[in-house]
């Protein structure tokens, strides 16, 4: 994250002093639980033609895009592109581990159609794909959540899918997963994200105001595992930082 540099004047010196990281300031105030993680990106790479975001951040390059760079540091952030001609959104990935918590970063979207979904994963529970547990998404127009451990990636309900026999009762149960809160925002300027899980309800929060919370037994799995930051087009993230409340 850039931090201001205060000079010899007094008026300078005062607004550096007041300027605060944003998670440092929710932190003091507010009971997230314990620092877990924290990554302001401040590093560089020792090369420029593969994935190196350090840090323990893994990528999907190798497999999605034929090992094309998808994930760069620049000026202490982080800014990821899905690659032309990708089978797949570029996922950019970190392993932490909590049951409640909260998941902060600064963030910013370039362009119209830019999304950033934090995706909630763990690779050990074997009744959905991929480890798929739930989404907080966002875009400049909103803010969604969606509950895919008993919705669209519960492996008997994609099986259904797939072959065209979604009961009755599958269908009605998938327009309850997921809910959409309109929060427009500024295009290729920086927001504060964070994102609250407290059992079977989660919660966003964007540049301090709360835009949307939503309740599904999903949010309540026992053991989130996986940050996946999955981005379809292009995003930047900075002071990523997570907390556990249990």
């Amino acid at each position: 994250m850039k931090r201001i540099l205060a000079t010899l004047t007094v008026p300078v010196l005062s607004l550096a002093l007041t300027t605060i990281d944003f998670a440092q300031s929710a932190e003091s105030n507010q009971d997230f639980g314990k620092l877990i993680f924290h990554d302001e990106f401040e590093r560089t790479e020792s090369q420029e033609l593969k994935d190196e975001p350090g840090n323990d951040w893994t990528t999907s390059s190798d497999k999605t895009a034929g090992g094309r760079k998808q994930v760069d540091l620049h000026d202490g952030a982080m800014h990821m592109h899905t690659a032309e001609n990708a089978n797949h959104a570029v996922s950019t990935r970190h392993e932490f581990a909590f049951a409640d918590g909260t998941v902060g970063m600064r963030f910013k979207l370039d362009n119209d159609g830019d999304k950033l979904q934090l995706n909630f994963a763990d690779l050990a529970l074997k009744t959905v794909h991929a480890g798929h547990l739930f989404d907080a998404v966002v875009s400049l127009k909103d803010v969604s959540f969606d509950d895919k451990k008993t919705g669209l990636m519960n492996l008997e309900i994609r099986a259904a899918r797939a072959k065209g026999f979604l009961t009755v009762e599958q269908q009605a149960a998938l327009k309850t997963k997921k809910k959409s809160f309109k929060n427009p925002i500024t295009k290729g300027g920086w927001h504060e994200l964070l994102v609250h899980v407290v059992g079977d309800t989660i919660t966003a929060v964007v540049d301090d105001r709360e835009v949307g919370r939503f309740q599904s037994e999903g949010f309540a799995h026992p053991t989130k595992r996986l940050l996946r930051l999955l981005v379809p087009g292009a995003a930047w993230v900075d002071d990523v930082k997570i907390w556990r409340k249990r």
